[in-house]
């Protein structure tokens, strides 16, 4: 039924919404091209004289150096190219964390790293990243490492940015979007920080390089950027700059050129990370909803009810079931998957919410959760087990959680051929079964075979007298 339901009104959004944006983008993209050419022309902001303000021995540094990556770092050495460590793992080290993913900038263009790659016989992969200066290495055929050639953006249409490859490491850092991204490591543990990214850091702040303006109109995802790291960095929910805020909602209609799932994958992060419920409100605040795929008039007391109660029960809700709590209606979630391009778990979990989230009273209270696993198809039988548990984190049913969690789904007694000579059209199959489980869960699960079968040609008659009509 979910299925059926979200593709029939899918289909009808998405003719909408892609009408709409195609208008957006032809009334748009010419006039943003040219302002951001203009842009370019200002002046750099206010930077170090000497970059180099540390040198690292760390554990989390010293931790990266993997014998694939000694061969890459000689490698550039070899041909006298500049290398160093960017952006987050830099800053993820500076804050005691093992970097997950290493990005690198180097001195070497493009065809210089595949002259370099190619002659040293060293695989590449992704050769579509080139034009923007990013070439891939696989090494010993055990790790990859993306390296981009230093650059700066010419013109952007505050989606994708046309660059210019340069050799100055203060003007590939002024393109970054925030002063914690913008540092560089090098491999003997030197640390280049430009533009106080350190500072900011040891502060607990998050500001952009240089202009705001400037920074939001070159990608206007950093807006959301912005809300996920000051949830990751700073340690109150209410230390904004006013200025980054007002410059932010002078640009948040930017927003609507930025694809739903660029969007939905900085949203969920937000909403998994500290100050979550501040930080929604903060960005509704700013006038995002519109832009996100909310309505005009999101549910916030809802929305805050239902989160800050997760967190006093020491829940964990998904991020989709966070944003439900926004959402007043099924036609409300298909806008929100129209724009966003949710995955079909988090559209088929919101659509779940928004029909069993309202507590059913009940003189057995886990029988109705119960129920909705229980009729599915064992092999459906994980997937809704996880949708009641989000319904009953959503309503704070903490004990009923637990006694839903200690359930065990009992094996079902009747199987399709047993009804084969009872039931003319094979289709009618699927429903028998369904409405005799829902006589075996009223009943304790204590009929027997024989008492469950004896229901069989009444049940069959309804459905015929149905289909009749």
């Amino acid at each position: 039924m979910l299925n059926t339901l979200s593709r029939r009104i899918t289909s009808l959004l998405n003719r909408r919404i892609v009408h709409v944006r195609r208008e957006v983008r032809y009334e748009t993209t010419h006039e943003v091209w040219r302002k951001v050419r203009k842009m370019a022309d200002e002046p750099l902001p206010p930077s170090r004289a000497d970059p180099v303000i540390a040198t690292l021995n760390s554990p989390e540094f010293l931790s990266m150096f993997t014998p694939e990556l000694k061969t890459l770092v000689n490698l550039f050495e070899k041909y006298n190219y500049e290398l160093r460590i960017a952006g987050g793992a830099v800053r993820d080290i500076l804050m005691n964390k093992h970097p997950k993913d290493l990005d690198f900038a180097t001195s070497a263009t493009p065809d210089q790293m595949r002259e370099m790659f190619m002659k040293e016989e060293i695989r590449m992969l992704n050769m579509k990243g080139e034009r923007h200066g990013t070439v891939t290495a696989r090494i010993n055929d055990k790790e990859n490492f993306e390296v981009t050639t230093l650059r700066i953006d010419i013109m952007t249409d505050g989606r994708h940015a046309q660059v210019e490859f340069t050799k100055n490491w203060k003007l590939d850092a002024c393109r970054r979007d925030l002063t914690i991204n913008s540092m560089y490591l090098d491999f003997n543990g030197n640390l280049y920080d430009h533009f106080y990214g350190y500072d900011d850091l040891k502060n607990r702040k998050i500001n952009f390089v240089g202009n705001v303006h400037t920074r939001i109109r070159e990608d206007y995802l950093r807006i959301f950027r912005y809300f996920r790291f000051y949830g990751r960095i700073v340690d109150s929910p209410d230390q904004h700059d006013e200025t980054t805020i007002k410059a932010i909602k002078e640009n948040i209609d930017g927003l609507q050129r930025i694809s739903g799932e660029r969007i939905w994958n900085e949203l969920s992060k937000i909403l998994t990370g500290k100050f979550a419920v501040e930080l929604m409100l903060k960005m509704l605040e700013c006038g995002s909803g519109e832009y996100i795929g909310l309505p005009e008039e999101p549910d916030v007391e809802s929305f805050q009810v239902v989160c800050r109660r997760a967190l006093s029960n020491n829940m964990t809700l998904k991020p989709i079931s966070m944003i439900v709590s926004l959402l007043k209606n099924q036609e409300d979630v298909m806008n929100l998957h129209g724009r966003l391009k949710l995955s079909s778990s988090d559209r088929d979990l919101a659509l779940f919410l928004i029909q069993h989230r309202e507590y059913i009273p009940c003189e057995r209270p886990l029988k109705p959760y119960q129920q909705l696993v229980f009729i599915q198809q064992m092999n459906r039988y994980d997937v809704y087990r996880e949708y009641v548990r989000e319904v009953l984190k959503y309503q704070g049913a903490v004990q009923l959680l637990d006694e839903f969690e200690k359930w065990v789904i009992p094996r079902f007694p009747i199987g399709g051929t047993m009804l084969k000579s009872y039931v003319r059209h094979p289709k009618m199959i699927g429903m028998v079964l369904t409405e005799l489980k829902r006589i075996w869960i009223n009943d304790d699960f204590k009929n027997t075979v024989d008492e469950l079968m004896e229901h069989v040609p009444r049940i069959v008659n309804e459905l015929d007298n149905k289909r009749k009509k």
